[in-house]
């Protein structure tokens, strides 16, 4: 893994200097060390540390290399207005890139991807893509990256901001590595998220324990609930189950997904609910916002050509970065 865009010191802003595969330094005296191949610039435990748990856990769910769907792809082609062909030769940053479902389809259009996470979801990023070319991982902080600003041809950020400490500073930070002329894409949860009661008090319980102990009891949990899930679903048909289904949906912590992906069989299906009810009840930030909100920050950000509408998992955005 070869980088292709100059590494600079994420605090003095420097040139970093790479030492064999130990570490790279900086001429102020930072070090940053080479953990598994994959350059580390931010401490290995952090707030995202569940999320690192959850992609090295479940690696392959949502790949479509291993579903044999096109889920993923879909969801990224409609990020991209319906054109993938456009990422073909681009210098691409994915902040918040997890286990690569993204970066893998990527690559495979042709785009050079500088990937990043600030949590060890990197180290699965890297055994999903680490036989692409034009492929860099790092595990960073997007208020800290370790590369210029005006920097890419497109910066794409999916699934990622509503879980950052401040949504508004993400946005910035990921516009000003947008080059003049370049593309920015991005998603964020929106009001009305299905975050039940009974989700809110077992999340409040969880987001304070060790991550080892939060995903052995989503596990528990998902094993409880999920034979009522498929039961209920099973028998959907009839109007009384109809019925008691919608209140049990609303009841049960775990995520359900049989409406949403028919595609996927009942194994997958579970598995699925545990590794996305394991990122509901666990994730430290949890942040909301309107598509009209994110339109007026990122004309704040300076953005032109911005489009924001209701979409996957709440409200997408495209914008441009004007040339100078």
């Amino acid at each position: 893994m070869k980088e292709f865009v100059p590494l600079i010191c994420p605090i003095h802003q420097k040139p970093l200097t790479r030492q064999n595969d130990t570490d790279y330094s900086c001429p102020k005296g930072c070090k940053y060390p080479i953990n598994y191949s994959i350059p580390r610039f931010v401490p290995l435990k952090n707030y995202a540390e569940s999320f690192g748990l959850q992609w090295n856990k479940f690696r392959q769910t949502q790949l479509d290399s291993f579903t044999h769907t096109h889920i993923s792809r879909d969801r990224l082609t409609r990020l991209f207005d319906g054109d993938l062909s456009i990422v073909k030769d681009k210098m691409i940053l994915e902040c918040g890139c997890g286990a690569g479902r993204f970066t893998e389809i990527l690559l495979s259009e042709g785009a050079r991807v500088f990937a990043i996470d600030i949590s060890s979801a990197v180290e699965a990023n890297y055994e999903t893509c680490k036989d692409f070319e034009n492929y860099f991982v790092c595990q960073a902080d997007i208020y800290g990256l370790p590369v210029e600003h005006d920097r890419f041809d497109i910066v794409c950020c999916i699934g990622v901001i509503q879980h950052t400490p401040d949504s508004e500073r993400t946005i910035q930070t990921l516009c000003s590595y947008v080059k003049p002329g370049g593309l920015l894409v991005i998603d964020h949860y929106t009001y009305g998220y299905p975050e039940t009661p009974v989700r809110k008090g077992i999340r409040k319980i969880l987001v304070h324990c060790f991550s080892e102990y939060s995903l052995k009891m989503v596990k528990m949990i998902t094993s409880v609930f999920w034979p009522v899930h498929s039961f209920l679903w099973k028998y959907n048909q009839n109007i009384v189950i109809q019925k008691l289904r919608q209140v049990f949906l609303f009841l049960s912590p775990v995520v359900d997904y049989h409406e949403a992906y028919p595609t996927l069989d009942e194994n997958l299906l579970k598995v699925w609910a545990l590794l996305d009810t394991h990122d509901t009840l666990t994730d430290v930030y949890k942040h909301l916002r309107s598509a009209e909100e994110i339109f007026s920050y990122l004309e704040k950000c300076g953005m032109i050509s911005i489009k924001t509408y209701y979409a996957g998992n709440g409200v997408e955005a495209r914008a441009i970065k004007p040339l100078k």
